[in-house]
């Protein structure tokens, strides 16, 4: 019955994070309008929110995300092309995925999956 999911994460400031998800991340605008203090991204099959949140203690954030992958080693390749830092090296974990993290501008945390076959 469930279909998609669509995470919403706080931004501090529209413009830096549309710059990090872009440029670094390779994510495209998504939607035909742009609406104040509101922020939409896809890549891929995937789309991510964010909303303004000025005030946010980046430090106080607890803003996580999984992301599964279908190349992920090819994409951790593309954010070491693009000077992403990356937390920690990209591993093969023991509950069966290979996974590395990131921490984006507003420090949610991103982490990316594939299962090992």
């Amino acid at each position: 019955m469930l279909k998609e999911i669509s995470p919403k994460l706080p931004m501090r400031n529209k413009e830096i994070t549309k710059e990090f998800y872009v440029n670094k991340l390779g994510f495209e605008v998504w939607g035909n309008a742009d609406f104040e203090g509101y922020l939409m991204l896809k890549k891929d099959s995937i789309q991510m929110h964010f909303f303004s949140h000025p005030d946010l203690n980046p430090y106080e954030t607890y803003g996580q995300v999984y992301i599964r992958t279908g190349d992920i080693d090819a994409f951790y390749q593309l954010l070491l092309d693009n000077n992403v830092k990356i937390q920690g090296k990209i591993e093969n974990k023991p509950w069966g995925q290979r996974e590395f993290s990131l921490i984006d501008p507003d420090h949610n945390l991103l982490t990316f999956g594939q299962e090992l076959v």
